[in-house]
């Protein structure tokens, strides 16, 4: 059977990943797909725009998929409670932190409205971003992080503008404050206590739980704060209990083991005497990156798994003692915002390294260690390619020792090195079904190398730091078969600027390349990193002045779409001006050279005013590489 686009499909395991918002179409494209009646071809999508003008790399934007995940969220909790009777309700919060970018939160509290989504900050910027944005009616601002007192004094005054703030203390100090500006604003506050676990997570954010994690209340100070507030008669002050046991928790046993314990502190509180009305489990929900379900970057439960967890355990735990059940918060924004953006970035051109041939004969080698590595190129077969291989692998280190010590010659290295490609590719052309093993070994080392327009520590820093897993794959061409296998280098000029982690097919095989199609003169190949909506635009940094992609968001119509907004990306201009450098002072500075070097006679008039407009054109430019006009 030919190549199709259900084998591409299964290839990528977009089916695992995609959650159905994203699948491969019949004519070879990677279409989104929020609703099934709502469909947009990705590829056409990226002509469109930059047809109008929006410049590759360009970070996509799917609100309707914002849309989706944050009904899903509310949907399964509420089954739960159906299913299980919980007497208590349920109410998020989408934590700023996990992308504050002004339009998608804006579209995080109009599509939550209808389910009292409400916003967590971990900061006072967040706090103000909060206090500006949330009108939903008894959506709570859930006040986390570091406080001083204006942190709380504003957290309080804003309860007299109606937002529903709550304070919760990450730390012993943070009650006495809380207390003494309440009394100073004349403000009843709204407190919760954070309390540190026991219990453990697992993957890259474990740090962020246990006994000696950064935040929260240990249980002897829990019990001198209650004692407090029951001193100063104002224990009804105490309506939340929160904990977090850190992002992305790929194992729901994790899940469950917090939240016994933290149920356990809620009911051990409310029979203390006070009468919390909120159990914040603070987030962790995952999002299935790879779609093996047995990684960090993957998950081997769902939403609904999820769900029936959190409400059967603190049900459970609350019924023993006859505790009334209270409100469940979540603070899950990764689930809600990751699956709703994506990266598409044009490849520029590629690094192979295989060799079908040699320029060259066995007469035109004048070394010895030359000579015999043509020999085994010449002579290796079926039957001897394993002793010839390993010979190879001997003399392609005997080869960097004899031209370090001055006994080859650089004409000599370039045959042998030459030589060495050709027969790794010759091997490989026949050794698959005789030591697969090895014919993997030399796949890895054939691989090729894809330069793509984008920056890996600008817009993909999880990758670069955390060895996070993005699904990554090409948005066309899918009905025929990708026989390159490469990795994926950015443009920054830094040997970490690169992917070379993938995972693909239905076995979820880990690897270091990834399949791709041929690269064709004039023809633009064009891929997408997904999932990319948590964290990495707020955590991209300015490696070589590399800024801000621009950015669309979309909104997919029964017959199309709409561009909703668009958001210009980083000009070298804005870049440099976050580091202090004034574009008056650098264009002067260049007028200046080249005045002097004009009367040197170093400089024509006609090269000084092209190297000018130049400069300027670079200045108001873009940080990454455009196709010439």
């Amino acid at each position: 059977m030919s190549w199709n686009y259900k084998k591409s499909a299964e290839l990528y395991g977009i089916k695992h990943w995609g959650k159905g918002y994203f699948k491969v179409s019949e004519n070879g494209c990677v279409e989104v797909n929020p609703e099934p009646k709502k469909c947009l071809n990705l590829y056409e999508l990226t002509q469109d725009l930059i047809e109008r003008g929006i410049r590759s790399p360009l970070l996509v934007r799917f609100p309707d998929i914002v849309k989706k995940r944050v009904e899903l969220l509310s949907q399964c909790f509420s089954n739960a409670i159906e299913e299980y009777n919980y007497k208590g309700g349920y109410a998020g919060v989408y934590p700023i932190k996990v992308n504050q970018q002004r339009h998608l939160v804006h579209e995080i509290i109009k599509f939550g409205a209808n389910h009292q989504l409400g916003l967590e900050c971990g900061s006072k910027p967040e706090l103000l971003v909060a206090l500006s944005l949330m009108t939903t009616p008894d959506a709570h601002i859930i006040c986390n992080g570091f406080k001083d007192i204006e942190y709380i004094e504003t957290a309080l005054l804003a309860q007299k503008l109606g937002r529903n703030t709550i304070i919760v203390v990450d730390r012993m100090v943070e009650l006495d404050l809380i207390l003494e500006a309440s009394k100073k604003l004349n403000v009843k506050p709204h407190i919760g206590f954070r309390s540190k676990l026991s219990s453990k997570g697992s993957g890259k954010w474990i740090e962020s739980s246990g006994a000696k994690s950064k935040f929260g209340l240990t249980p002897s100070e829990m019990v001198k704060g209650v004692e407090k507030l029951k001193q100063l008669g104002q224990l009804e002050c105490l309506e939340l209990l929160h904990f977090h046991i850190g992002s992305q928790i790929p194992s729901i046993q994790d899940i469950k083991s917090s939240m016994k314990e933290g149920a356990q502190f809620f009911r051990e509180l409310n029979l203390m005497g006070a009468h919390i009305k909120y159990l914040d489990v603070g987030g962790g929900l995952g999002v299935d990156y790879d779609g093996s379900g047995s990684s960090y970057s993957s998950t081997n439960y769902n939403v609904q798994e999820y769900a029936n967890d959190v409400i059967s355990i603190v049900q459970s735990i609350c019924d023993e003692k006859n505790i009334a059940h209270p409100q469940i918060i979540t603070e899950s924004g990764r689930s809600l915002v990751a699956h709703s953006s994506v990266l598409i970035f044009d490849v520029l051109g590629n690094n192979k390294v295989a060799k079908e041939d040699v320029s060259f004969s066995q007469k035109e080698c004048d070394s010895r260690i030359v000579q015999e590595m043509y020999e085994i190129y010449t002579g290796i077969n079926t039957k001897n390619f394993n002793e010839f291989y390993n010979d190879l692998i001997e003399k392609k280190r005997d080869i960097l020792q004899m031209f370090t010590y001055g006994v080859l010659n650089l004409q000599q290295r370039a045959q042998a090195e030459d030589l060495y490609w050709a027969t790794l590719t010759k091997i490989q052309s026949f050794v698959k079904d005789i030591d697969e093993d090895l014919y993997w070994k030399i796949k890895k080392t054939l691989s090729e190398t894809y330069f793509c327009n984008f920056s890996v520590f600008q817009s993909l820093p999880d990758s670069w730091a955390i060895g996070q897993y993005f699904p990554i794959m090409p948005i066309h061409k899918l009905n025929e078969k990708p026989n390159n296998q490469a990795t994926i280098a950015d443009l920054t000029c830094d040997s970490d600027g690169k992917i070379d982690k993938f995972v693909e097919g239905e076995n979820f095989e880990k690897q270091k390349y990834l399949d791709v199609h041929e690269l064709k003169e004039g023809q633009t190949y064009f891929m997408a990193a997904f999932l990319t909506g948590a964290y990495q635009e707020i955590l991209g940094d300015l490696h070589n002045l590399f800024g801000d992609t621009d950015t669309v968001h979309i909104s997919i119509t029964d017959k199309g779409y709409t561009v909703d907004h668009v958001v210009e990306g980083d000009s070298v201009e804005n870049v440099l001006s976050y580091l202090a450098y004034n574009k008056s002072v650098l264009l002067e500075n260049i007028r200046l050279a080249s005045e002097n070097s004009i009367a040197a006679g170093k400089l024509t008039r006609q090269e000084s005013r092209l190297l000018m407009r130049h400069y300027e054109k670079g200045l108001s430019g873009y940080t990454y590489l455009q196709e010439t006009e």
